[in-house]
């Protein structure tokens, strides 16, 4: 028990208060997240297992990929007997905006060992990469590896709970599980928009393009993973341009 604690210990940087300090305050702000990702992870579970897939698959595909909309998308293709390029296509084109996400947020957090930035890539998720972009100081080691372990344990544990209990839960109770991560989402951006007009602003811009790409003919048949990239991009710039770090 001692050494997988030295081992934790080392792998996080607890070489002082301050970080475990910085651990425990990601801990704490990953609670809402875990809470949303839970429900979320077990719908996978259920439709992992009612595609006939048996609880440990399913887990470990939650465990090597921590991602929503990709991981349904690539599971559902597996599930219809579709091909290896059809999932990494799908999976890559629905998860490259976690490529912008990380891109971003290497602005913002401490200076670090590639081997560090790497494990915290792996966890960068669209409520990670929230949660963390609207800290006003910079972003450490210790206090993405609160954030990113406990809403990962959420997620896993949900994927399998999903899976096992899946035969126990009435059809109309397993699709309203899917709504969580939605409602979650509301919960981390809606304080903050009523906080600063910056934040609401670019939300505001990246909701319009969602729109327009929903509704409007011409351009409505482009996959979801395209228009999240193209409006992460153009409400990105938005924020960059109208409202500039003064630094």
């Amino acid at each position: 028990m001692k050494q997988t604690e030295q081992i934790l210990e080392k792998t996080l940087d607890f070489n002082s208060n301050d970080s475990k300090s910085k651990f425990l305050i990601g801990v704490k702000k990953s609670l809402p997240i875990a809470m949303g990702y839970f429900p979320v992870s077990f719908t996978f579970g259920i439709m992992a297992s009612n595609g006939g897939m048996d609880p440990l698959t399913a887990l470990v595909i939650s465990l090597t990929n921590f991602t929503s909309a990709g991981q349904f998308a690539g599971t559902n293709i597996i599930l219809s007997n579709g091909t290896f390029l059809e999932v990494a296509v799908t999976t890559f084109i629905i998860n490259i905006r976690y490529m912008l996400m990380s891109l971003s947020l290497s602005q913002k957090i401490v200076k670090m060992p590639l081997s560090k930035k790497l494990i915290m890539a792996f966890g960068i998720t669209d409520e990670t990469f929230t949660v963390a972009s609207l800290e006003k100081e910079k972003v450490t080691f210790p206090y993405m590896m609160g954030l990113i372990i406990t809403s990962y344990l959420a997620w896993a544990l949900g994927t399998l709970t999903g899976a096992i209990f899946s035969t126990f839960l009435s059809t109309r109770l397993q699709n309203a599980m899917g709504i969580a991560l939605y409602g979650m989402f509301l919960a981390l951006i809606v304080p903050e928009a009523r906080n600063s007009k910056k934040v609401l602003g670019v939300i505001v811009v990246s909701v319009s393009i969602s729109l327009i790409f929903r509704y409007v003919p011409l351009i409505s048949k482009i996959s979801s993973g395209w228009v999240i990239i193209i409006a992460t991009i153009i409400a990105s710039a938005f924020g960059a341009i109208v409202f500039p770090r003064e630094d």
